[in-house]
């Protein structure tokens, strides 16, 4: 039996040996049109010949149950636990809520389109290395740079955050030096991601199961308090009433809470990068992405809802001022319950939470940092592998990376938390308008090669209209957080204290932090765009000579209980769950 009888992945330097490269005769239904490298011409293979052996050195030993709960619970975490009370506390109840379904609207076309192409082509680097197959290696470029700049950033952001929820099992006055947290951190992401993908998978397969049952005893409490049946007192929609409420701060406000929801979605394209590393990309990858809707419609706009209905916009325990456990939201609300082990619960899950978190994207840093090495943006040594598969010079410069919340704790890890949220935010932005954009054209290069979406091993459902929708969602995003970067510098005058006003300084500094979030993204994108463009002559890619075909995942041939006819009911259910 052959590698391509039982499943596998097209690898250019087999097929270019192989003895049907080159043949004239290879022509037909059943061929597959693969670029040979370099500056090799594209020659036709028949499909059933291409060898299935990965030359990335990569483990593909990620299970479906790893992807799914990778999918479902990957984003939950500070984002949701820490920040969504500020989220409130300045839009408002509808307002948070109207951001995060727009927010999410975006989000779910993004991973139709990520599941799309990671599908056909699971390569290492996902996304960022589709640009160079379908519209010019420039764009890649700096994709892939950008995408490992947000999570380099993210791993001491999400460190640092784990130096505060700690602190609040220490008594007042206490010497405990809070560094020794992050410290102890670092060591167990170093030993999890040195042991392989399938230690990885595993161990956030546990984490996501907790976060994911914490959710649903958050949403069932939500329900209960807010229905008066726990804590005596009926809620219902009165908060949304009061004064401010239910759209405090205008449209205005609305706006300036995108990119912090942005920030907490941020993550949830974690699917197409697994896909390189997943076991079965054409069963794992569309039912990990079919996930998205449902784990925004429940975690995300029921756990707001509850939080927005039983917790008051003006409760100045919402803006967390301190950023300590106590006054996070989803602790308010336990407590408001009744319930005086929740808030120590609460902050171990939040714990646990972070360095999930912090887990999936040290994980994703070394990722990117080996497929810059793949593709020649970077030295090769760094994407060199060991035998369990795992990268290990890129796990030595995001463990240095992660070094920073050392010093970011020192400077005071609740403010440079913020500016980090800032400018992790505007990248993500980014990174979706990108994917969406290369979704376009990748279907202008499967067209352009006599192909049609019924070809597709996974086509995404809502192409083109939702496309489109998320496209002007995503616009209207970027240049809202432009406008409201340059809108808001604050005026001296306004000040009885003029300059040295500590208002003064605290507003001035939250504009600082916004103009440097909204542009630092897009100025380095297009700095390193152009830089590689015109240092390097690259080209934008012909859509009928683009690369569809080496990478493809050869998929096993199904067996009888995979071949039995699927109920429509289950078809359609597919879709979501």
């Amino acid at each position: 039996m052959s590698k391509a009888e039982v499943g596998g992945y097209a690898d250019n330097n087999n097929i270019a040996n192989s003895p049907l490269s080159h043949s004239p005769s290879s022509t037909g239904d059943n061929m597959a049109n693969i670029s040979t490298g370099g500056d090799m011409e594209k020659v036709m293979v028949p499909v059933e010949d291409m060898s299935n052996l990965d030359d990335s050195g990569l483990k593909r030993d990620l299970r479906l149950r790893h992807m799914v709960m990778i999918a479902i619970s990957g984003t939950i975490g500070t984002g949701l636990f820490l920040t969504s009370g500020k989220t409130i506390a300045t839009a408002g109840p509808l307002g948070a809520l109207l951001a995060y379904v727009v927010i999410g609207t975006w989000l779910v076309f993004v991973c139709q389109a990520i599941g799309e192409i990671a599908t056909l082509l699971p390569l290492p680097g996902a996304f960022t290395a589709w640009g160079a197959r379908v519209f010019d290696e420039a764009f890649s470029f700096q994709m892939t740079y950008l995408y490992l700049l947000n999570w380099l950033l993210t791993v001491p952001a999400e460190l640092s955050a784990s130096s505060l929820i700690v602190s609040f099992w220490v008594p007042e006055g206490s010497s405990f030096p809070v560094w020794v947290v992050p410290v102890i951190v670092i060591v167990v992401l170093v030993i999890i991601n040195m042991l392989g993908v399938q230690v990885y998978g595993e161990v956030e397969y546990w984490f996501s199961i907790l976060k994911v049952v914490t959710i649903i005893i958050f949403i069932i409490c939500g329900i209960l308090v807010d229905s008066g049946a726990v804590g005596g007192h009926v809620y219902g929609i009165e908060n949304w009433q009061i004064e401010g409420a239910p759209f405090k701060g205008g449209f205005r406000a609305f706006l300036s809470v995108l990119v912090s929801v942005g920030f907490a979605y941020g993550g949830t394209e974690l699917s197409g990068v697994t896909a390189a590393e997943s076991r079965n990309p054409h069963k794992h990858v569309p039912k990990a992405v079919n996930t998205v809707l449902v784990r925004i419609a429940f975690f995300y706009i029921l756990s707001i809802f509850f939080l927005a209905c039983i917790v008051p916009n003006d409760d100045p325990r919402l803006s967390n001022a301190d950023g300590t456990v106590l006054n996070a939201p989803f602790t308010i609300v336990f407590l408001q319950a009744g319930m005086t082990g929740g808030a120590s619960y609460m902050n171990a899950v939040i714990f646990t939470s972070v360095v999930s978190a912090a887990n999936s994207d040290f994980y994703v840093a070394t990722r990117m940092l080996m497929s810059l090495s793949r593709n020649g943006w970077a030295p090769r040594f760094v994407g060199k592998t060991n035998s369990r598969g795992v990268p290990v010079v890129a796990v030595a410069i995001t463990t240095a990376f992660s070094c920073i919340a050392l010093v970011m704790i020192y400077a005071g890890a609740s403010t440079v938390f913020d500016w980090l949220v800032s400018i992790i935010g505007s990248i993500i932005f980014l990174i979706w308008c990108s994917i969406l954009f290369l979704h376009f054209r990748f279907r202008v290069c499967w067209k352009a090669q006599g192909n049609t979406p019924d070809d597709l091993p996974y086509k995404s459902w809502g192409y083109p209209y939702g496309h489109y929708l998320a496209s002007i969602i995503g616009a209207g995003c970027v240049i809202a957080s432009f406008y409201l970067s340059i809108d808001n510098k604050p005026n001296t005058d306004t000040f009885a204290g003029g300059a040295m006003d500590p208002a003064y300084i605290a507003a001035r500094n939250k504009w600082a932090q916004g103009l440097l979030g909204a542009w630092f993204p897009w100025v380095l994108a297009i700095t390193l765009y152009f830089g590689w463009k015109f240092g390097k002559g690259t080209k934008i890619v012909n859509p009928a000579e683009a690369d569809l075909d080496t990478g493809r995942w050869i998929p096993p041939p199904k067996t009888a209980e995979e071949d039995k006819p699927v109920p429509g009911w289950k078809k359609i259910l597919s879709k979501f769950v």
